[in-house]
């Protein structure tokens, strides 16, 4: 619980600035999270669009791993933030502990899925020849390792519920200044070392994210927020507790990476070329969703920390402040897509045809930035609340049915190619963001934990009268 000169009162600046001081290290920590794959892709065009493609599908199927980590990340930030703000903080130390146990069973059953299924799920994604073994390549050296990824999430995810994004940010900035120059040393070569290509880049990630788990590792025992003696315990109450909320938060993540395995096999069927710009224009855009993840783990952290002292209009307040500021820092972003999104293309390929499919594509996403804010931080409110039910489902609406449909519909029927295909992902957000805005406004967000708090609260105080 955050309190001001020893009283849980804050005024409208107090609580911008803890927001701010939460949300900027958050983006700062995404934003170079988000430069591994961005500097992945930029080297790699370099050597062609092939690669490009093999890339692009590898880490599409490397994403619904990461969409499992982060949902499990989710339940561990929420807990560990709910704890300290009851002020239960052995109970924190624990739920820490069980998460890297958990972690590392996660971490280690995807790598023996992608040490075993990489080829026919590249394959399930319409890859073939050349590409299909290069992609095979890239997702094995990238994806065998998933316990470093899982592991990241997890030890961040506990961080970041005890109110500290400044170490993850930290190390983020380590790890990929790393990355960077491991990437231009093992694609290209170096003096005595040789030029790996495609594999390079994938040695580049892993051995950063190795070294990012090693100084998370460090961290978090200066903390003392993990021992070895808890690492050794397996509670299967606490496991209980932490899928119980990150299975439809995990499911409403999968749900969006499944759904993209489904509709980028429809664009890879409008040709390589057309895909290679989508999924550039791609990565560019996902620097938008660091600003707005952001701001959805201060919302987690903070309607978390409140919710466990029960202070309820403070987790609203805080909740539709982070929406307000993250609104406004994405549309801005937008207006710079709009008018930046070919010059920013040229970068990655000299090909005209896909630097003029990445500017309409980015056209488009401009004015999809507010609505895409109000998806992504309105979802971190429901979930800091313990509700991951309602952005599942209509997470599973939009992406199943909405877009899937309308990139079918736009891009290949109507032949409105890669602008039909932006259109439908605008068309998916506005339907997500208008459901989850109005559950916010009316407090269905809300009821169900403030009910469960007042009924608790209703039997303690007839115990004390008994």
């Amino acid at each position: 619980m955050f309190f001001i000169n020893g009283e849980s009162t804050l005024t409208n600046k107090q609580m911008i600035l803890t927001i701010l001081s939460l949300a900027i290290p958050a983006v700062i920590d995404n934003f170079f999270q988000t430069i591994l794959g961005f500097v992945d892709t930029y080297f790699v065009a370099q050597i062609g669009l092939e690669e490009v493609t093999a890339v692009g599908i590898a880490n599409t199927l490397l994403a619904v791993y990461i969409a499992i980590f982060m949902s499990l990340g989710v339940s561990v930030n929420v807990y560990v933030a709910k704890y300290i703000g009851a002020g239960n903080k052995e109970k924190a130390k624990e739920i820490a502990s069980q998460s890297i146990l958990l972690a590392v069973v996660v971490g280690i059953f995807f790598g023996i899925i992608t040490m075993v299924f990489a080829e026919p799920l590249l394959n399930m994604m319409g890859l073939q020849g050349e590409v299909l073994k290069k992609g095979i390549i890239y997702l094995r050296i990238v994806g065998i390792p998933s316990l470093l990824m899982s592991l990241m999430f997890s030890m961040n995810s506990i961080l970041r519920g005890m109110k500290d994004t400044k170490n993850p940010m930290i190390v983020s900035v380590i790890i990929n200044l790393l990355n960077i120059l491991l990437d231009y040393i093992l694609i290209f070569g170096f003096f005595v070392i040789p030029a790996f290509g495609l594999e390079g880049a994938a040695w580049a990630t892993v051995i950063s994210r190795l070294l990012g788990v090693v100084l998370l590792l460090i961290m978090l025992k200066r903390k003392k927020i993990i021992f070895l003696s808890n690492l050794l315990k397996w509670d299967f109450s606490v496991q209980k507790m932490l899928l119980q909320l990150a299975t439809p938060a995990m499911g409403e993540r999968l749900a969006m990476r499944l759904g993209q395995v489904l509709y980028f096999g429809i664009i890879v069927y409008l040709g390589t070329h057309l895909f290679a710009a989508h999924q550039i224009a791609g990565n560019i855009e996902v620097f938008s969703y660091m600003i707005g993840y952001g701001f959805a783990a201060a919302a987690t952290t903070l309607v978390s920390d409140y919710l466990g002292a029960q202070e309820y209009e403070y987790a609203k307040r805080a909740g539709r402040y982070c929406m307000y500021l993250g609104l406004g820092c994405m549309t801005i972003f937008g207006v710079f897509l709009f008018f930046g999104g070919e010059w920013i293309g040229s970068f990655f390929t000299t090909d005209a045809e896909a630097i003029n499919n990445i500017g309409i594509a980015l056209k488009v996403d401009a004015f999809i930035q507010p609505i895409l804010a109000i998806v992504l931080i309105v979802t971190g409110i429901y979930q800091g609340a313990e509700n991951a039910k309602a952005p599942l489902y209509l997470t599973l609406i939009g992406t199943w049915v909405i877009r899937t449909l309308g990139v079918y519909l736009l891009g290949v029927h109507f032949g409105l190619g890669i602008f039909g295909v932006w259109v439908a992902i605008g068309l998916d957000n506005s339907f997500r963001a208008y459901f989850l805005y109005r559950g916010f406004n009316n407090g269905q967000w809300l009821n169900k934990l403030k009910i469960e708090a007042e009924s608790y609260n209703l039997i303690q105080n007839q115990r004390r009268t008994l």
